[in-house]
């Protein structure tokens, strides 16, 4: 199997029957492939680096090694690795747990079949899926002003420019065509910014972005 052809996610979830739906979720969606599911995050930090899926389907609640534990040490072995956490919880600190350990996405066990593999081809896209319910949290706490009121690092125009629309929630592809600049240009410059911030996704750059509003 040729990566670009299926989207490889990897399944991290200690409910044994919700991980086997959501392994067959992912088995019979078009375009999706599971390459693999683990019961706990001991499990998950052993096998996802060997298995390098596009996408890790992360339960936030787990006994031992909690999801969001387990998700900040695989963005550092995985930096490329985008993790959607799912979990029956939407309160806001949970939220901001689960971004600054690298999500980038987080939505709800309810959420409907179609919404989890929308949410997986849209993080895929350099989307930022969150459920209406999440989102409207985290805006709300993200309206809060910054101690300073002030970003802490100098941002060029353009980064600020590309910033200000990934914290709109436009994808990269988006963003390319919105300032009439490549792809390549787009994420060239997004690394950039995750360096200046101290930042491992879009997600928590975009956080930044708004608490200095």
């Amino acid at each position: 199997m040729e990566k670009g052809i299926f989207i490889r996610v990897a399944i991290v979830e200690d409910n044994a029957p919700v991980r086997t739906n959501w392994a067959r979720l992912v088995s019979v969606s078009s375009g999706l492939r599971c390459v693999g599911v683990c019961a706990n995050g001991d499990e998950a930090l052993l096998r996802i680096p060997e298995w390098k899926p596009d996408v890790v389907l992360m339960d936030i609640n787990m006994p031992g090694i909690s999801g969001i534990e387990c998700a900040s040490r695989l963005k550092v072995q995985l930096p490329d690795t985008q993790i959607l956490m799912v979990t029956v919880y939407d309160d806001s600190e949970r939220v901001f747990q689960a971004l600054k350990a690298g999500a980038s996405g987080y939505i709800l066990k309810r959420t409907s079949s179609d919404e989890v593999v929308a949410a997986i081809r849209d993080v895929v896209a350099g989307g930022v899926p969150m459920s209406n319910e999440v989102a409207r949290k985290v805006l709300q706490a993200f309206r809060h002003p910054s101690p300073t009121g002030q970003p802490d690092v100098a941002l060029s125009e353009r980064e600020s420019e590309i910033l200000a629309l990934v914290a709109k929630g436009f994808s990269d592809k988006e963003v390319a065509s919105h300032l009439a600049i490549s792809f390549d240009t787009v994420r060239w410059h997004l690394k950039k910014i995750y360096e200046k911030l101290h930042v491992r996704s879009r997600t928590e750059a975009a956080a930044k972005f708004l608490r200095a509003k």
